[in-house]
């Protein structure tokens, strides 16, 4: 097993620098993504060029696999290392699509960044969900036993930091002390290794890594997001307003496919999705481990077809302005998202 990377501290103000840098970026123009030589006879791009994930199929990459693309094709350009990136790339016109949670795209929002959400992409359910997890013989039993102690996670300002702040409120943690609980940026990769050899206090699991550490045994769960919050979408797909605008075919089309995988997903037999999984990163060639794709149960959107509403996003929007992070009543949900390019359910 390789040696685990040390857990580093990110600060807010490092995050909130980096979407104001993205902001800006799309705000002068630098980059827009467009045309080129994936460009369709009509003018619109038909090849959109994306972020993967290590040793994981997408729903976009499982949509083109099934043939709900049509003429639109992928273009792989590396990994993201996590969601805010994913779509500060996708803000400045890296790539045409980046996927992130619904909180970091509020935020991005809220930094005059011209994006909007297409399409949930994850959330949790009983079968895919982040769970908070300790040692067994950790004497971390409640919230306020978390007061002092280090909690690794995928990155700051996201998914697994809103969880955390809300499972210390609603379980009576002062915001004082509340701040006195140290988070820190760990690969998802190695934050299993780094739970087990105490570098941190608690982990934060989920996907095919949380149930791998859970088939190891010695791990169990502080609290999971589930538990906090029921079945929800948590994440959706962004894309630039004016590409959207310039490219609507292509987009309904893209839309319209990963909505297609998220239904198959749901009503294929568990192992047919596996295997399709294991296969499809098995022929793309990156020299990736498939051992964990063994433990994957599910993407967890809530909705039909990925379908999003208000709910999606307004819970972020109240979090975010408790926190001071932007303005109360700045932004309404309805202007962050649109269904109309989806077409599951429809005709």
């Amino acid at each position: 097993m390789p040696a685990a990377r040390t857990p580093t501290t990110t600060s807010r103000r490092q995050f909130l620098t980096l979407l104001g840098i993205s902001a800006a970026a799309v705000s002068c123009g630098t980059a827009t993504a467009r045309g080129g030589s994936g460009s369709g006879s009509g003018g619109q791009v038909t090849t959109l060029k994306y972020q993967g994930s290590v040793g994981a199929v997408t729903l976009p990459e499982l949509a083109a696999d099934l043939g709900h693309l049509g003429d639109v094709e992928l273009e792989w350009i590396g990994n993201t290392i996590s969601g805010p990136q994913d779509i500060q790339s996708a803000a400045t016109g890296q790539i045409h699509f980046g996927g992130a949670f619904n909180g970091a795209i509020v935020k991005l929002a809220g930094s005059k960044a011209p994006i909007t959400s297409v399409i949930s992409y994850y959330g949790s359910d009983r079968h895919s969900y982040s769970g908070y997890y300790v040692l067994e013989d950790s004497p971390l039993r409640s919230a306020r036993d978390l007061i002092g102690k280090k909690v690794g996670m995928n990155t700051l300002g996201a998914h697994a930091h809103a969880m955390l702040e809300i499972y210390l409120k609603r379980n009576g943690v002062s915001k004082t002390d509340a701040a006195k609980v140290e988070s820190l940026v760990v690969p998802p990769v190695n934050t299993e290794q780094v739970l087990r050899q105490k570098q941190i206090d608690v982990a934060v699991l989920g996907g095919v890594l949380r149930d791998k550490a859970l088939a190891a045994g010695g791990i169990r769960p502080l609290f999971t997001d589930f538990e906090l919050l029921g079945p929800f979408s948590a994440g959706s797909y962004v894309m630039t307003k004016r590409f959207v605008r310039e490219n609507p075919d292509t987009v309904r089309t893209f839309v319209t496919g990963v909505a297609k995988a998220i239904e198959w997903s749901r009503t294929t037999p568990h192992e047919e999705v596996i295997a399709r999984m294991t296969d499809i990163v098995t022929r793309r060639g990156r020299n990736e481990d498939t051992a964990t794709l063994k433990y994957w149960r599910s993407y967890g959107v809530a909705e039909p077809g990925g379908r999003m509403s208000d709910k999606e996003f307004q819970v972020w929007l109240d979090w975010l302005a408790e926190r001071g992070d932007i303005k109360e009543g700045r932004l309404k949900a309805a202007d962050l998202y649109t269904n109309d390019f989806n077409g599951h359910g429809k005709g």
